[in-house]
């Protein structure tokens, strides 16, 4: 059982500020909160911001540069629309396969929409593996982002030994539901794979095969399939170290306070024993942070907070309500 629970905007109390020798009444406002979820390619991002957005009224923004773009959604593991929940989603396969989008193109538009869902007074969370755009969209003194928004970030963490051997299965699972035939139409003759969705993993790693694919004997376009796939697997396993990389610069030298949630014992396990790991040891936690970053500040100064069923939850006991609805 899930209990949702309404945003609200929390304010500090009224305070008194001496003015000329009267009391001015000022209210302060406290920023708005935002959500981020970090981590590698398939540590579980996705699955982990649809579990919070089943529990606080959410809308998701994508910060994956890749899955941004139309098309490829096998190969740029993009969430299926049965997998989102009917959750809504920004900036997902939004953009055309061959423009550009660049860093600022991602600040000024994920800007909006963080607007346009606080307004909506639910809750931003901000998904994705290219730190690059989090790194911009926050720390960019021209967008002021820290001095509008509280931000909370969440690290979906699993030990790199593990992940590869996650990778290396699921790209054999996205060949078997069709990746070979979803990349065809991507080839590039002169090998410019430089722009829009073409810079994809897995979109060169192609160019080869696809090229011989007319004129190559039957063993020949075996062999360039299989150093393909081999390609691919190597290439997000590099990509998956670049992201580790970088987020631990971000943590260890920019100094941003990131909540790591260590998912390696999930992706040990099979079947329902990884789920009940999974909501034991990233979907619960996760909550409970996210109750006490939206509440648990205020919670003196608070009244009820209000339930989707109209269930009213008093700010400080929301870590039970939350340990419940997360069994």
């Amino acid at each position: 059982m899930t209990i949702s629970l309404f945003m609200c905007r929390v304010t500090q109390p009224i305070i008194n500020v001496p003015c000329s020798g009267k009391k001015l009444i000022v209210r302060q406002i406290e920023k708005e909160k935002v959500v981020v979820v970090m981590g590698a390619t398939g540590a579980g991002k996705s699955r982990l911001s649809i579990d919070l957005a089943t529990c606080f009224p959410s809308e998701i923004i994508n910060a994956d540069k890749i899955q941004v773009f139309e098309g490829l959604d096998i190969v740029t593991n993009k969430i299926s629309k049965e997998e989102q929940r009917g959750v809504p989603h920004h900036l997902l396969g939004t953009i055309k396969p061959n423009m550009d989008f660049s860093v600022n193109d991602f600040c000024d538009t994920s800007s909006e929409a963080i607007d346009s869902i606080t307004r909506c007074q639910k809750l931003p969370i901000v998904v994705g593996g290219s730190n690059s755009y989090l790194e911009a969209l926050m720390d960019d003194d021209d967008y002021k982002f820290r001095s509008r928004y509280d931000i909370l970030c969440l690290w979906v963490d699993v030990e790199m030994s593990v992940l590869k051997s996650y990778v290396a299965d699921r790209v054999d699972h996205m060949f078997y539901k069709g990746m070979v035939d979803e990349l065809r139409p991507f080839y590039s003759p002169n090998g410019d794979y430089s722009r829009g969705v073409k810079r994809a993993i897995g979109v060169p790693e192609f160019h080869e095969y696809f090229g011989r694919e007319e004129v190559a004997d039957e063993e020949t376009k075996q062999r360039l399939l299989e150093q393909a796939v081999k390609e691919i697997k190597l290439n997000t396993c590099k990509l998956a170290m670049k992201q580790l990389g970088k987020i631990r610069r971000l943590r260890n030298v920019k100094r941003w306070h990131i909540h790591r949630l260590d998912a390696t014992p999930v992706f040990r396990m099979r079947g329902e024993e990884a789920n009940d790991a999974w909501k034991r040891l990233v979907a619960k936690p996760s909550a409970l942070i996210v109750a006490r970053f939206l509440y648990n500040n205020n919670s003196k100064n608070n009244a009820n907070v209000v339930s989707g069923s109209g269930l009213r939850v008093q700010p400080a006991a929301s870590e039970s309500v939350l340990a419940a609805a997360t069994c």
